[in-house]
């Protein structure tokens, strides 16, 4: 028995193919920072602001991660209980 949610066999090389397309030509600043500023800042710092730099950075990305991580696991424990 297939899943709703499977992709068809015959589909399957068009969504790789779509996905490879936007990955090649998708702009590259999505795949990082490109503010010149930024870089500037930071090369021209000192090691303790880079080391408050790398904490900020912790700081700013581990809870909302937590958070969607816990999200994503209390739905998936309770995605039954709706249906009866």
């Amino acid at each position: 028995m297939r899943s709703k949610r499977e992709i068809p066999r015959r589909l399957r090389p068009c969504v790789l193919a779509m996905a490879a397309l936007v990955l090649l030509f998708g702009p590259h600043t999505l795949l990082a920072q490109g503010c010149p500023l930024c870089y500037t800042q930071a090369a021209a710092s000192t090691a303790r602001f880079i080391q408050a730099l790398r904490s900020g950075i912790l700081v700013l990305m581990v809870p909302p991660m937590l958070l969607s991580i816990g999200i994503t696991v209390l739905t998936y424990r309770r995605r039954n209980d709706f249906h009866s």
